[in-house]
């Protein structure tokens, strides 16, 4: 009798933890990036022109309507995609340089010049699909390209021991080397955040701490 209530009771935990994995899933579920040469995301496109013409991008470029450059919220800089409208089969070729769109349901926000290469510059929007050309995603901290992350950056070194000298301040800190071209620094950051609200709390918390800072996306 005892063997057979150990057997039921093993039974009806194996049915138990089969039904949590069904219900909430796998960590290995999340959308992974994909390689190049591969769709990497389906939605609606939109582009911006004329009020923006001639100023800052994200990345620091000037914003020039007639080249072939795109707007995407997540996708690293310099990430180049194909663009495939879906009502007429056309597509343009442009490289990630700035961020956004921030309207409801659209993935991308092409340049005026992009645009036109696929038509859709009347109708202002169109159903597309991107395919990943250039950019290394595999590697990248992306998870899922619909989903910014955010940091709190607190300072920034030349030198790796002065940024281990300053993370060790703050409690939770963290140091993290950057390769700018020809440059390498040393930033300190504080958390990821898939909610820009909650990073920029955490920021208001560390100042009062006397730490000063301010939240940023994470790129790559």
């Amino acid at each position: 009798m005892r063997l057979l209530l150990l057997f039921i009771l093993a039974i009806s935990f194996f049915i138990s933890s089969c039904g949590t994995t069904s219900r909430f899933g796998k960590a290995d579920d999340a959308p992974k990036p994909s390689k190049t040469g591969e769709k990497i995301e389906e939605g609606v496109a939109s582009w911006y022109g004329p009020n923006f013409d001639g100023k800052l991008t994200a990345n620091g470029e000037i914003y020039d309507m007639y080249g072939l450059t795109a707007a995407h919220r997540t996708l690293p800089f310099n990430t180049v995609v194909k663009v495939r409208n879906m009502d007429n089969g056309k597509s343009v070729t442009v490289r990630i340089n700035d961020r956004g769109p921030y309207a409801k349901n659209r993935i991308i926000d092409l340049s005026k010049k992009a645009a036109d290469e696929i038509d859709m510059l009347g109708s202002g929007t169109a159903p597309v699909e991107l395919i990943l050309l250039e950019g290394d995603l595999e590697n990248s901290r992306i998870t899922d390209i619909k989903v910014p992350t955010y940091t709190v950056q607190l300072a920034s070194f030349n030198h790796e021991h002065q940024a281990q000298s300053h993370a060790k301040k703050i409690r939770g800190a963290h140091v993290e080397k950057i390769n700018m071209g020809n440059k390498t620094v040393y930033r300190v950051y504080h958390g990821v955040y898939t909610d820009k609200n909650n990073a920029r709390k955490k920021q208001r918390q560390l100042k009062r701490q006397g730490f000063s800072g301010y939240v940023k996306q994470i790129e790559n």
